[in-house]
């Protein structure tokens, strides 16, 4: 089985590249990919690109030209759940795409012709990933957030960066009035979900938290990319496909 390693900056990306046996590069629609073996899988690893029709079209050639049969996300996004800090790690169990509004023909949120707001991630692979982010977080791999903590449940995304106060607080409570506690919010993993529940694919994901969706995001953002975000992405992953094997 080829499993996709699916993430959304190169940074997170180049442990994992480099640690392959036999790579090979390839590009296909405009993309790059990479393919090897991993841990005793055969992965191929892509950028997703950044907003939700680019994350669907990566997504969609995984599937048709590559073959992956699992897909395992890996990005930052924004917390906005109680609790949910810089340098937590949040393990999604189910994504909502919050800019979608059809209303007054569909209830806002829900998805046409899908009969759903939310789509859940695959049970199985996200438990997986949630104990390989546990491992990492507790062995305190990076040491300026030794008090970070996982969380698991609902990601919100949407083609929209939602980077103030007043933003962040009106998406949350509007949210939670019809019943979706959002934990943290970004602009792909819906999308990926969506092309995956498609095409019966299982698919996990987790975000790294660099800032609060808010006017404090994060004053160096690759700096906090390439020493928080990418030692949990290669730590975890690599974690999770040892535990697959």
């Amino acid at each position: 089985m080829t499993i996709a390693i699916l993430s959304a900056l190169a940074e997170e990306q180049h442990g994992l590249v480099d640690a392959m046996d036999g790579m090979q590069s390839l590009r296909h629609a405009g993309r790059e990919f990479w393919r090897g073996r991993l841990h005793g899988h055969e992965v191929v690893c892509a950028l997703s690109g950044i907003g939700k029709v680019a994350a669907a079209t990566t997504t969609a050639a995984l599937i048709e030209r590559f073959g992956v049969r699992a897909i395992v996300f890996t990005g930052v996004a924004g917390g906005m759940g109680q609790g949910v800090n810089v340098g937590d790690v949040v393990i999604a169990r189910q994504f909502l795409q919050h800019d979608m509004d059809a209303s007054p023909i569909f209830p806002r949120w829900e998805m046409p012709g899908y009969g759903r707001s939310t789509l859940a991630s695959d049970g199985a692979m996200t438990d997986a990933l949630a104990r390989a982010a546990a491992g990492a977080v507790q062995a305190g791999i990076v040491a300026s957030h030794a008090s970070a903590r996982v969380h698991q449940g609902l990601i919100a995304s949407g083609d929209r960066f939602v980077g103030s106060r007043q933003a962040s607080d009106r998406l949350r409570s509007e949210l939670q009035a019809a019943g979706h506690d959002v934990l943290a919010v970004e602009m792909e993993g819906a999308a990926v979900a969506q092309a995956c529940f498609d095409y019966g694919v299982p698919f996990a994901a987790m975000r790294t938290i660099s800032d609060r969706a808010d006017d404090s995001a994060h004053v160096d953002f690759s700096t906090f990319v390439r020493t928080v975000a990418s030692r949990y992405a290669q730590q975890v992953v690599s974690d999770f496909l040892r535990q697959l094997a």
